[in-house]
C-alpha cells in the first residue's frame, strides 16, 4: 500500500479497518465501540477500540466478574477470527498471517492486532535474532 501523493490510500485503508471492525462489533454484540483508531506499521495492523462493553458486561465488571467478561470476549474474538481477518485483508489487499486480540476492562479498551505476510518493502525492518550458543 503506497503513501505516494496525499497518502490517502493508507489513511483510507486504516479508516476502513476501523469502521468495519466497529460494524462487526455492533452487528454481533448489539453495541459497538464509541472510538476506533487503526495504525498501519510495516506488516502490522493495530486497531484500538474504546467504549464497547454492553450493559450486561459493565454490570458484571462492576460486581467483580471482570474475568467472566474477559472470557466471553476472548471466545467471541476467536469465533470472529475469519470475519475480522477478512476485513483487514480486503482493506489492505494483503494476507493476514496471525491475529491476536485482547480486552481491558478499566478503561474499556479492546485491541485487535494483525500481522500481515511480509512484502519486499518490509525487509528493511526485519531483525533476525540468533539464539545463544546456536548458529
Amino acid at each position: 500500500m503506497s503513501d505516494e501523493g496525499t497518502g490517502t490510500t493508507r489513511r483510507d485503508a486504516a479508516a476502513t479497518v476501523s469502521r468495519e471492525l466497529v460494524s462487526l462489533h455492533k452487528q454481533f454484540y448489539g453495541k459497538g465501540p464509541v472510538r476506533a483508531k487503526t495504525y498501519l506499521v510495516n506488516d502490522t495492523v493495530l486497531c484500538i477500540l474504546e467504549g464497547g462493553f454492553t450493559v450486561v458486561e459493565r454490570t458484571l465488571i462492576e460486581v467483580g466478574r471482570a474475568p467472566a467478561v474477559h472470557d466471553i470476549r476472548t471466545s467471541f474474538q476467536a469465533a470472529m477470527r475469519e470475519q475480522f481477518t477478512k476485513v483487514v485483508e480486503s482493506a489492505l489487499g494483503r494476507s493476514v498471517r496471525a491475529y491476536m486480540s485482547q480486552v481491558h476492562t478499566d478503561p474499556d479498551i479492546a485491541i485487535e492486532l494483525f500481522l500481515l505476510e511480509p512484502t519486499d518493502g518490509d525487509a528493511e525492518y526485519t531483525f533476525e535474532v540468533e539464539e545463544p550458543g546456536g548458529g
